[in-house]
């Protein structure tokens, strides 16, 4: 479920000072609230609210992850890569806080693997689509960034949602998974699914669709260590006991190796050059062929027009790209063995 979530509501344009949805007595009609969300939010983020990732995080059930005031905030000000915009008549943010609010229309057999699927089961599905699939998967076994849960040693010791329920409702901000705020019976509905989907994946031998942590030990740790000081020229870059410290502890298995291979979440910085001759540095908020955008020391976001500026770009990320046609299964293998030492 990890969300990095609403960090980008990047088409939103608001006013400065909207009322809340406590201080409505009416809420207003869904038809205009999908309608501003169509104009301003469907471009990013889907006709239905389901996201494009890894750019655009979904919007659907995002009032289990944030307040009316926390959305409102994000809106006004911007957040990461998205700018703040003041421009939305606040007769249409009232009425998108509201639309973003409502679920999603229930479809045939959603949330459902069989005729037998329990009605509390199916109702923790609905809400498992709307929450958590674009992360962990429609059937829960894994997805664009979030583990199986169906082989989760937690959701195995679990009995009666004791120990599901206390990482959604708190979250895991070491793994970027946010908080959830669900009544109790969304919580036991959601336990239910996340159990039945485990015994349908159990039912099914050798139709596992996730990666073992044990699939991936294969490896010679000193010949990985070898390579990160050597051939690989891991060292140049990275430290054992500094920001390598204790990364097997943060990840394990194929969120590891995944990370070793592509980082997730590596910030760019750039230098923009202006016509004055004036330098500006900071992290890159948003890159295309047409637009530059910075968060400068301050955390002030500026933008400029590609064909205006000259740019430098230092992206670290790219060095790990260039590995890519280097790289021998052994060299993973190995270097994946010597990362698993660093707890």
């Amino acid at each position: 479920m990890v969300l990095l979530a609403a960090a980008a509501f990047i088409a939103f344009e608001c006013r400065q000072t909207p009322t809340y949805a406590a201080s409505r007595s009416v809420p207003p009609a869904d038809s205009t609230g999908a309608e501003a969300y169509a104009d301003h939010c469907a471009i990013c983020h889907g006709d239905n609210r389901e996201g494009n990732l890894p750019a655009f995080p979904p919007l659907l059930g995002i009032n289990h992850q944030m307040t009316e005031a926390q959305i409102t905030e994000i809106i006004r000000k911007g957040r990461g890569r998205m700018p703040g915009f003041p421009k939305l008549e606040q007769d249409d943010l009232t009425a998108l806080l509201h639309y973003l609010s409502t679920a999603e229309q229930p479809q045939p057999g959603a949330g459902k693997e069989s005729s037998s699927t329990s009605t509390l089961a199916s109702a923790g599905g609905m809400l498992f689509q709307q929450n958590c699939a674009f992360c962990h998967g429609r059937d829960a076994q894994g997805g664009e960034s979030g583990p199986d849960l169906t082989q989760s040693r937690l959701v195995r010791r679990d009995r009666g949602g004791d120990q599901i329920s206390a990482v959604v409702r708190n979250g895991r901000p070491e793994k970027k998974m946010p908080a959830f705020h669900f009544s109790d019976q969304e919580m036991h509905s959601i336990v239910a699914f996340i159990h039945e989907a485990q015994a349908i994946a159990v039912s099914k031998p050798g139709g596992r669709r996730g990666v073992e942590v044990s699939d991936l030990q294969t490896g010679n740790v000193n010949a990985g260590r070898a390579y990160f000081n050597g051939a690989g020229r891991c060292a140049t870059c990275h430290s054992p006991s500094g920001d390598l410290a204790g990364i097997a502890s943060k990840y394990e298995g194929l969120q590891l190796e995944e990370q070793m291979l592509y980082p997730r979440d590596v910030k760019n910085r750039a230098t923009v050059t202006l016509a004055s001759g004036e330098n500006v540095t900071g992290t890159v908020a948003y890159l295309d062929e047409f637009t530059i955008a910075l968060r400068d020391a301050a955390g002030n976001y500026r933008s400029w027009p590609i064909g205006k500026v000259k740019y430098k770009l230092d992206a670290p990320v790219n060095a790990h790209v260039e590995l890519f046609g280097q790289y021998s299964d052994d060299d993973i293998h190995n270097l994946m063995a010597y990362l698993q030492t660093l707890r």
